[in-house]
């Protein structure tokens, strides 16, 4: 083609208008793209990107944080249901949509159906986003499917996409809550019950998590925090004697305590696990306690401070070096003895029996965190429980042979999987033998809806926290 061809007079019409950069949209896109494309977490992308945006322009305020924060959070809990919708309004299977263009949609569903943006709104916006991240011509696609979106509320949508309840449970959940199908079955066998349990659990899920913060001891105490923080922006913890909830919208980096380590952010959950642990009785002496997975650092840091008022020893064990460096900075300031060590759970470089506590808060599948990485139930496979299993049996054991007789262990995972929890206490216990199972309920005074014990699973949707499990046990011989 010669340059006269390339420049063919343009059309009588309107003339054409550079596309406008929204930079709140465009942040949410690019924090999509990195989640999507680098595996990478909403929670660790989103803060480095508010932060060069509030350098880079002036007017970034705020209201275009906690905008930029809704829009991706928002999108990634409800990509599924999303998924769903764009699937109906469109003439070609959805895996043949670009996901970049996949990314804008959904941005766009979410404003149309989650948020109270105006429709009109919601449309333009997501039009210019996609053509200044697309181009004109997918522009053009995005126009019209969300247009045909518009059409309907999400009620209205869930009618059309989900199938009936009494023709396939799992399924029309899956839809209406946005989970895959194998996590909402997995999460029902965990909880047991009927629906109106695992449509509390998924719909907490998709609620955004409070910001939970700990005052480590020796360092702050949970009053301190608050009377800093003023009853307007701050309330105590539900169960944690340590735990501050902050107010919607809060930023703890800005927090002079956190900065400087005298608090962290935790989940009020995590918290309840390492209280637990202090809280069980062990026979004999009660100086060497050890965090055996201790990365990256949060029940460390509480367990390091509680060691100390009691004259003990926390040792923080943790096998990727990066992630030893945060338990590190974690325990900083801590203000009795402790040591951290980058070292391998299933090969430790300690002498058997030598502690009077352990921690084992096992990798897993992170379901049970599904609130704070939404990306995460869509990361995961259930392919994975198996490449989890033979590490979290191994640790277990690990743990087991570590503390000394009479001591105890709290086995500790992110997650309700049946096959992460019982299954693996139940299977070490079994094949090792020389240990009993604790009732954990007493370790958490003033917890309510525990169950039946020995363990402990608690649930976003009765207790506010991570699904976070415990099983305590005591070696015997």
């Amino acid at each position: 083609m010669n340059d006269q061809a390339k420049r063919r007079p343009r059309k009588p019409g309107k003339p054409y208008r550079r596309p406008q950069k929204d930079p709140v949209r465009v942040l949410a896109f690019e924090a999509l793209r990195a989640v999507d494309e680098r595996d990478a977490y909403a929670n660790l992308v989103l803060p480095p990107l508010l932060r060069k945006a509030r350098e880079r322009d002036e007017g970034f305020d705020t209201r275009d944080a906690a905008l930029a924060t809704e829009l991706v959070y928002g999108t990634l809990r409800r990509q599924g249901t999303y998924d769903a919708i764009v699937a109906a309004c469109i003439d070609r299977p959805l895996r043949e949509v670009d996901p970049p263009v996949l990314d804008v949609l959904n941005l766009g569903v979410h404003q149309l159906l989650g948020t109270r943006i105006p429709t009109h709104a919601a449309v333009s916006a997501s039009v210019e986003l996609a053509r200044v991240v697309l181009g004109d011509g997918r522009a053009k696609f995005v126009n019209a499917v969300l247009r045909k979106v518009a059409g309907d509320d999400l009620d209205g949508w869930l009618e059309k996409v989900a199938p009936p309840y009494d023709e396939d449970p799992e399924d029309h959940l899956a839809v209406v809550h946005s989970h895959p199908r194998w996590v909402v079955s997995a999460l029902w066998d965990a909880l047991g019950g009927g629906r109106g349990g695992i449509e509390d659990l998924l719909e907490a899920d998709n609620e955004r998590p409070e910001v939970t913060l700990v005052a480590r001891p020796g360092r702050s105490t949970a009053d301190e925090l608050l009377d800093t923080l003023g009853e307007e922006s701050a309330l105590p913890g539900r169960w944690s004697p340590y735990a501050v909830r902050l107010a919607e919208g809060g930023e703890p980096g800005r927090i002079d305590a956190v900065r400087v380590g005298r608090a962290g952010v935790q989940d009020e959950g995590s918290q309840l696990v390492a209280l637990a642990l202090a809280n069980a009785p062990v026979d004999g002496p009660d100086t060497k306690w050890l965090d055996g997975c201790a990365g990256p650092g949060g029940k460390a840091a509480l367990l390091a401070g509680l060691a100390a008022e009691r004259g003990a020893v926390l040792l923080a064990s943790e096998k990727q070096p990066h992630r030893a460096g945060l338990v590190s900075q974690a325990l900083a300031g801590n203000p009795g003895p402790y040591q951290v060590i980058a070292a391998d759970g299933t090969r430790p470089p300690w002498r058997p029996g030598t502690f009077d506590r352990v921690l084992m808060d096992v990798p897993c599948t992170g379901l049970g965190a599904l609130r704070r990485r939404p990306e995460a139930r869509w990361r995961r496979r259930p392919e994975d429980l198996e490449g989890f299993a033979p590490l979290q049996r191994s640790l277990l054991h690990t743990a087991l042979e570590s503390v000394r007789v009479g001591g105890v262990v709290g086995y500790a995972t992110c997650s309700p999987h049946l096959a992460e929890t019982r299954a693996v206490v139940d299977d070490v216990l079994k094949q090792r033998g020389g240990a009993e199972l604790l009732d954990a309920r007493p370790l958490l005074p003033g917890v309510p809806g525990l169950g039946e014990g020995p363990d402990v699973q608690l649930w976003p949707h009765v207790h506010g926290t991570d699904a976070m499990y415990l099983a305590v046990m005591r070696r015997v011989n």
